[in-house]
């Protein structure tokens, strides 16, 4: 569970490889091989085994890929992994380039030629997104080619680790807050909807989700791989190593629930020959589409169909979450205490910062695991968009500066995501002008009421609005959905300028995250979550309105807060935050923790 601060997840990770993968690609005749970040579940966390884009190049960032060729290398990284990817990956045998700007299709127009071959593992990639990189390869001359055993696995051998075994166990109802029999009825009604006789299921969260069970697979994620098949009616065939599946898991299944091997799946996918099969696209990988092709069902596209229903947090789910947020809240309390007054007095740095607040969190004693590696950016490091600490990389604060801290945890009950920005010593009037622009947009899009059919895109501008009035803006989403004791990054819904078609809903959580980074300077990010409510009627309106409910609950840092810059319904919208978080979090903490809380939350 603890956070490490080592460049690699493992030291055995790294470019020294490529020599045996080349080796592997020439007995199989390649002249090239494409290795995505992605696993075989599209996991954002990976099991160690899984991790083949780290094992060849040293890279451990939660997004890339790379392109493998006999005389030459490319790692493929965004803007949030730039320092990191610099950090980790030999740059003698991989050129670094952008992900997004052209990417690996962009790659393979220029660096592929004529009658070249480049092998790709079909159960690593999307069939949407291996259309773009075929095109691509085409324009130069070369063709893309599905390869088994993936020469890259060959490569690692007896030296990868073992797949991960952890027991999938039972999520009891007191958090579920739904019997999975329910979900899997609802589903399958859904499936009928659609005309579609079955579906296939690869994303770990929605069997997590439907099944009412959690695992132990994926750090960062309580989460069990392995897959399943949902028919319209309701029964399923779930597919888990036997090893994972004890006694009581066998029973909270039930009769309607058939558990199989993975071996089995290939088998079972042939079995549903002539039936029509909803897979999603943008969850399961081209060898489920081509396995289906083979077997002659008729491949129906379309969106998971757990996701919508999962993200709609039901009342038992919304309920946990908060008090899984109270919880935290006194966690992260303490934490910002411990800043706020040995962090002031003395240089601490950015590791001793992380484990500090892991430390205040297991202190609960209800800690299951973080929810990421925490973000801690001391001074110019915050101005890095998911920056992480390593040894390294590791910085001390410094007085005059600004510290950014992005966190979450795991609880039986909720997830948790908070990022607050402290100020080490005395702000400058800039630092706080444009942390009080983030605020401001940060407390719009936290009052906003809205009408049913509203996506986060048409709310994204809310956040930015005040940054953009001064010409400053940030390059990251304003809000992602967090599940249920699931991954803290889930869909379908998001706060974003990027399009997103899907409506905001009761009982969905997304996070309140605007921000603005000065690079080499400072960066300032305030995040809270919070759900969608129900639609209600404002007094002399003509419709009824959805909002938000807040559920993160820390102190903000009031010397960072340009009061005058507030209008006075901010100031009161600011001020009704702080009291609600003294009244529910003094409570849980006392001594000198509770003294500076309540002076933290007096009115400004």
């Amino acid at each position: 569970m603890r956070q490490t601060f080592d460049e690699s997840t493992d030291p055995s990770f790294g470019p020294r490889h490529v020599p045996l993968i080349r080796q592997a690609m020439s007995a199989q005749g390649l002249d090239g091989l494409l290795v995505p970040h992605e696993d075989e579940h599209q996991n954002e966390y990976l099991p160690q085994a899984n991790d083949r884009l780290g094992w060849a190049t040293g890279f451990t960032g939660s997004a890339g890929a790379a392109v493998i060729l006999k005389d030459k290398a490319a790692i493929f990284v965004d803007g949030r992994y730039t320092l990191q990817v610099r950090d980790q990956v030999d740059q003698d045998v991989f050129e670094i380039r952008d992900l997004v700007e052209g990417g690996v299709p962009a790659y393979l127009e220029t660096a592929t030629g004529q009658g070249q071959t480049i092998g790709y593992d079909p159960r690593l990639h999307s069939p949407d997104a291996l259309e773009r990189l075929k095109a691509a390869a085409a324009k130069a001359g070369a063709t893309l080619k599905p390869v088994a055993p993936n020469p890259l696995d060959t490569a690692w051998g007896a030296a990868r680790p073992a797949q991960p075994t952890a027991p999938v166990v039972p999520q009891p109802l007191a958090y579920a807050g739904e019997e999975a029999a329910a979900k899997r009825a609802r589903v399958g009604e859904a499936l009928a909807g659609k005309n579609a006789d079955a579906a296939v299921l690869t994303a770990p969260s929605s069997i997590a989700w439907l099944f009412n069970v959690r695992g132990g697979d994926v750090i960062r994620s309580p989460l069990p791989l392995g897959q399943a098949i949902l028919n319209r009616d309701g029964t399923a065939r779930l597919f888990l190593d036997p090893v994972k599946v004890g006694d009581d898991l066998r029973a909270w299944l039930g009769n309607e629930v058939r558990l199989e091997a993975p071996d089995d799946l290939p088998a079972a996918l042939a079995e549903l020959k002539g039936k029509r099969v909803l897979v999603d696209p943008g969850q399961s990988s081209a060898w489920y589409f081509d396995a289906l092709a083979r077997a002659g069902a008729e491949v129906v596209r379309g969106d998971d169909p757990c996701a919508l229903p999962r993200a709609c947090k039901n009342a038992v789910e919304i309920e946990g979450t908060r008090e899984a947020h109270r919880r935290d809240g006194a966690a992260v309390t303490r934490f910002l205490h411990w800043l706020a007054t040995d962090a002031q007095t003395r240089t601490v740095d950015e590791i001793e910062v992380v484990t500090q607040l892991e430390a205040f969190r297991q202190a609960t004693g209800a800690l299951k695991d973080l929810s990421f590696d925490t973000i801690a950016g001391a001074a110019s490091n915050g101005a890095i968009v998911h920056y992480r600490p390593t040894n390294r990389l590791n910085r001390a604060t410094e007085q005059g500066s600004l510290l950014l801290v992005d966190s979450g945890a795991q609880y039986l009950d909720g997830t948790t995501d908070i990022t607050r920005t402290v100020a080490i010593g005395e702000p400058s009037q800039e630092m706080t002008e444009r942390f009080t622009l983030v605020l401001k947009g940060h407390l719009a899009l936290a009052a906003i009421r809205f009408p049913a059919g509203t996506t986060g895109s048409a709310l994204d501008a809310l956040a930015r609005a005040p940054l953009w009035m001064m010409g400053l803006d940030y390059d990251h989403g304003t809000g992602h959905g967090v599940g249920s004791y699931l991954g803290v990054h889930e869909g379908p819904q998001r706060i974003s300028k990027l399009p997103n078609f899907v409506a905001l809903r009761p009982g969905m959580i997304v996070s309140n995250e605007p921000g603005y980074y000065k690079e080499g300077a400072y960066g300032i990010r305030i995040e809270n979550l919070q759900y969608v409510t129900e639609a209600a009627p404002i007094p002399g309106g003509e419709r009824a309105m959805h909002g938000f409910e807040t559920l993160t609950l820390a102190p903000m840092d009031r010397r960072l807060v340009a009061v005058e810059k507030l209008t006075p319904a901010e100031r009161d919208q600011l001020n009704a935050y702080h009291a609600r978080v003294w009244a529910e979090i003094g409570p849980r903490v006392d001594g000198d923790v509770r003294t500076w809380l309540e002076a933290a939350c007096k009115p400004i």
